[in-house]
């Protein structure tokens, strides 16, 4: 299943570089986004030397079905609007 990088999760003030907010089709409310707790979220890098970085869906993010992924070191800025494929 593919998802989408929304944007970092972050407050007023600060980001955090290896937490993603993930959108899902077809995922729409809290309870739907509870189900893929745990999964395994690849983000695949463009260029010829793509390198994939892995994380994992840790919580939902709101009440409109969004997802907190938490990867295993800080992504680029060039992630945002990408997909990912989530397993």
């Amino acid at each position: 299943m593919e998802g989408l990088i929304a944007n970092y999760k972050r407050g007023k003030s600060t980001q955090d570089d290896n937490q993603m907010i993930v959108l899902v089709v077809g995922v729409d409310n809290r309870e739907k986004a509870q189900k893929w707790v745990g999964k395994k979220v690849t983000w695949k890098s463009p260029g010829k030397e793509a390198k994939l970085i892995t994380g994992e869906v840790r919580s939902p993010h709101g009440n409109k079905g969004a997802l907190r992924v938490l990867f295993e070191r800080g992504m680029p800025g060039q992630a945002i609007g990408t997909k990912v494929e989530l397993q």
